[in-house]
C-alpha cells in the first residue's frame, strides 16, 4: 500500500494488520530520490494480492504543477501499469474534488491531478473511490489539510474563536471508519464490481453548523469577502454511485460522537 503514513493510510494499515495482512509500505520518502521510479520498481511485488493506492499530495492548494503531477499522476500511472501487467486488484483513493464547483470537472490543480489519475486507474482495470469530506482519528499531523472538525476542536480547546463561512455551505462528511470499510469491500468484491469510480460518502449533506452543535462547540462567522474563489458550497454522495453491497455505518452525529471520544481520550 502507498500512503501508509498518512491519515487514511494509517487507519487502513492498522485494519489490514489486524486482519493478518502482510503489508508492504510505500511512503512519501520514495520521492526523496531522483530515481524514485526505479526505486518503486524494486519495491513492487508481483505476488501481492492487492494494491491499495492511498498516497498522494493531499494539499488542495498546491500550485507546483511538476510536483503534484509527479506524485498524483505519474506515480499512479506506474502503479496502474504494474497491477495491470500482473493482474493484481488496484484500489485507488480518489476525491470528490473531481466534481469541482460545477459538479462536472475539477476547479483546482489538485482536483485535476486526481481526476487524471483516476481515469488512468479505471482504464487500467482498477477501482477508484471518490472520498467526500473525511474526518476521524489519525489526522493530527495534517495541519491545514486536517478536517474542519479537527481544526474546530483544536481551536476550541485553545479557547480560540471558531469561524464558519456564511451562506450555509453544506458537505457530505464521511467518518474514516466508513472509508476503510469501503476499501476492504472493494477488495473483497473486486471481481464482481465494475471497474469504475464509486463514491464514498455518508449520503447526507450537512451544515458545518450541525457538526459543531453535535460537538458542543460555539462558533461565529467570517465576513463574506473571506470566502475563497472556487469554494465548493455543496457536496453530497448518492447511493446510486456507491458500490453494490457497501453502506456507511456512521451518520454525522454518530461519527462526531465517536471522534470526540477519541480526541478526549488522546488529550487525557
Amino acid at each position: 500500500m502507498t500512503g501508509s503514513s498518512g491519515f487514511i493510510g494509517k487507519n487502513l494499515k492498522e485494519k489490514l494488520l489486524f486482519l493478518d495482512f502482510d503489508v508492504i509500505e510505500i511512503t512519501e520518502e520514495l520521492f526523496n530520490s531522483e530515481s524514485w521510479n526505479d526505486d518503486l520498481d524494486s519495491i513492487l511485488d508481483s505476488s501481492a494480492n492487492v494494491v491499495f493506492h492511498v498516497g498522494a499530495c493531499s494539499n488542495t492548494l498546491e500550485k507546483n504543477v511538476n510536483y503534484i503531477m509527479k506524485v498524483n499522476y505519474e506515480f499512479s500511472k506506474l502503479i496502474s501499469n504494474f497491477t495491470k501487467q500482473n493482474h493484481i486488484p488496484l484500489i485507488y483513493s480518489s476525491s470528490a474534488a473531481c466534481y469541482g464547483t460545477n459538479n462536472l470537472y475539477p476547479s483546482n490543480l489538485y482536483g485535476w491531478s486526481k481526476y487524471a489519475a483516476e481515469d488512468y486507474v479505471v482504464n487500467s482495470g482498477g477501482i477508484a473511490l471518490r472520498y467526500f469530506n473525511v474526518y476521524g482519528p489519525g489526522e493530527e499531523d495534517k495541519g491545514d489539510m486536517a478536517s474542519f472538525v479537527y481544526q474546530a476542536y483544536t481551536k476550541f480547546k485553545k479557547n480560540e474563536k471558531v469561524k464558519l463561512f456564511p451562506n450555509s455551505p453544506r458537505r457530505d462528511f464521511i467518518y474514516v471508519d466508513d472509508v476503510i470499510s469501503a476499501n476492504l469491500h472493494a477488495y473483497s468484491n473486486f471481481e464482481a464490481l465494475d471497474k469504475r469510480y464509486y463514491e464514498v460518502g455518508s449520503g447526507e449533506d450537512n451544515l458545518f453548523e450541525s457538526a459543531l452543535v453535535y460537538a458542543g462547540i460555539n462558533f461565529e462567522y467570517h465576513d463574506e469577502t473571506s470566502i475563497p474563489p472556487g469554494y465548493q458550497f455543496y457536496t453530497r454522495s448518492h447511493f446510486s454511485n456507491w458500490m453494490n453491497g457497501w453502506n456507511p455505518q456512521f451518520n454525522l452525529e454518530a461519527g462526531i460522537k465517536s471522534y470526540l471520544a477519541y480526541l478526549v481520550d488522546s488529550n487525557d
